[in-house]
């Protein structure tokens, strides 16, 4: 029996990849399981030889560089995928930054330039992508990013990234109601607490891991691959029907109440 659902023949962009503990290089691997063909990004020279390796077990034929601070390589990406391939059916938004010391602070005490950077790198990039994904997906296509339930309820040390990822989710509704005439679904993937490079920077991270396989109704933590493969489905044919929705990964954490 032929599976239920696959990709084969879809195209899709990836930015997020550092490592292989990441939720993008999980949900990366999902795809390509499934048939995808994908163009992978790396932040700098630093995150290259980090990433390059993983694109490459990908079959990745477009690994290009790709820091959202750095006026014209985003669109260079785009063009990039314009030239090679013509068109393109989805993409992972799974970057996200705060300065340490906005990070670490009190929202109260955040500094105007920490905001400002916040809100650049970790939303108004996924906005930029949509604006520039748009002309090459005029069969329609799908786009992810990622969020976390700290957007919608006051999680302890999340602190900045809240009103961020809350400012995130919003953008994902808007995008997807002005997007949707033309075929294109947006969506925010929301895991719980995983261990991933990305949430080192939260302070006491262990603790909320702990608290959070206590509470889920299924008493334990998602992972990577769970994110993965609910990615997959959503960039798939089978959820045409879906869009504007804010997807939670999390063994049922975000039903529980205080």
């Amino acid at each position: 029996m032929a599976p239920y659902f696959d990709l084969t023949g879809k195209r899709g962009l990836v930015v997020g990849i550092a490592n292989e503990h990441s939720i993008a290089w999980a949900c990366a691997r999902a795809f390509r399981a499934l048939g995808a063909e994908l163009a992978v990004t790396y932040l700098n020279e630093k995150a290259e030889p980090h990433v390059r390796p993983l694109a490459e077990r990908l079959e990745a034929p477009i690994i290009v560089p790709c820091d959202v601070r750095e006026p014209g390589q985003l669109e260079a990406v785009f063009e990039r995928i314009r030239e090679e391939w013509g068109g393109l059916d989805f993409l992972l938004h799974s970057i996200a930054f705060a300065p340490r010391d906005d990070l670490h602070g009190r929202v109260t005490d955040s500094s105007r330039e920490g905001f400002l950077t916040a809100m650049d790198v970790s939303c108004h990039s996924f906005i930029r992508m949509a604006h520039l994904a748009e002309p090459l997906m005029n069969r329609g296509g799908a786009l992810l990013t990622v969020s976390f339930y700290g957007a919608e309820k006051v999680v302890e040390h999340y602190n900045l990234m809240g009103p961020v990822k809350a400012a995130l989710e919003s953008s994902v509704r808007y995008l997807a109601a002005e997007l949707g005439e033309g075929g294109i679904r947006v969506h925010a993937l929301s895991p719980g607490p995983l261990k991933t490079r990305a949430a080192s920077g939260i302070d006491r991270f262990d603790e909320l891991l702990e608290r959070t396989a206590e509470r889920a109704p299924r008493h334990q933590l998602a992972d990577v691959e769970d994110v993965g493969a609910t990615a997959a489905f959503l960039v798939s044919d089978r959820a045409k029907s879906l869009t504007g929705n804010v997807t939670y990964v999390d063994c049922g954490y975000h039903v529980v109440g205080a």
